[in-house]
């Protein structure tokens, strides 16, 4: 690996490090306000930031006499920033649902399945998964019955646990649709376009169905500002530049660690322990999630 690869995967483990530990930020923040109310605010702030990323680069653009439009392909960018941002609002929203009532580990993990789930929706889009893509969705679904099930007296998951199952399908629709506009867009704009809707529909539905205070928004600034700049606007630049010129199976093995960094965030942040079938759980979890971007060895034909 070159120094400019290497750079590059340390970048994207910056990013994975700074996903998995917004967990916390998020179920601290949890505990002041409701999922809508939180997430108006941290998207609100993610826009302010992200806008500001725009208008410094549109100075330097002018310093160095580029004539490029602030908006590029607008109709493209409007059409995109709608259906990714209402995909990302429905995940993200159930995803700070879940997150209020279950642990960070539980929620980092069960997130994570969205990279098996990805492979697997291509097969309505014509693709064929082989037979290693259908293990690691089953060893997935045992490790989400060890972290999640066992030694219960019922199989049936929590209401948490169920948002979160339902969060990760989301984000599979949501990385989809991303992957459809993103080839014609800017980055830094398309992640302005996705977060200025996630903040409108949020706004809504926080009038709508919450009470947002003042207090609420004091008690849980910290875990608002970390999730608004770092996770939303800090970790999605580092993505952006990571993934340039990065072989893109390094590229997602080190975007995957977000769920081992919120497990550990949990544990060291928030004294969170997990069973040793949970660890299990989660073990078998993570590496069905890492074997699912692993390519699969050619055989020569002879």
């Amino acid at each position: 690996m070159d120094k400019k690869q290497l750079r590059n995967t340390l970048l994207l483990i910056c990013a994975a490090f700074i996903w998995g530990t917004a967990f916390v930020a998020q179920s601290v923040g949890s505990g002041y306000m409701g999922a809508y109310t939180f997430l108006d605010s941290r998207s609100w702030l993610a826009c302010v930031f992200l806008l500001g990323m725009l208008l410094v680069r549109r100075a330097g653009q002018k310093k160095r006499g580029s004539g490029l439009p602030f908006w590029i392909h607008g109709k493209t960018l409007v059409l995109g920033g709608i259906c990714c941002g209402t995909a990302l609002f429905a995940a993200s929203a159930a995803q700070q649902m879940g997150i209020g009532t279950t642990s960070t580990a539980k929620a980092g993990f069960m997130t994570a399945l969205y990279v098996v789930l990805v492979p697997v929706a291509g097969i309505f889009l014509g693709s064929r998964p082989g037979v290693k893509l259908w293990c690691c969705v089953a060893a997935s679904v045992v490790g989400l019955y060890l972290l999640c099930l066992a030694g219960r007296d019922t199989l049936s998951l929590t209401g948490g646990e169920w948002q979160l199952l339902l969060c990760a399908f989301l984000f599979t629709a949501q990385i989809l649709l991303v992957n459809h506009f993103s080839p014609k867009l800017d980055g830094i704009q398309m992640s302005f376009a996705q977060f200025f809707v996630v903040a409108v529909l949020s706004t809504v539905f926080m009038f709508v169905f919450e009470t947002p205070t003042l207090a609420q928004l004091r008690g849980a600034a910290v875990s608002i500002a970390y999730c608004g700049i770092m996770s939303s606007g800090v970790a999605y630049t580092l993505q952006i530049v990571g993934q340039k010129a990065l072989d893109p199976t390094i590229a997602s093995l080190a975007m995957c660690l977000e769920s081992v960094f919120s497990a550990l965030a949990g544990w060291l942040i928030l004294g969170e322990t997990l069973s040793a079938a949970e660890l299990c759980g989660c073990g078998l979890m993570f590496a069905a999630i890492v074997a699912s971007q692993l390519p699969e060895k050619k055989r020569d034909r002879t």
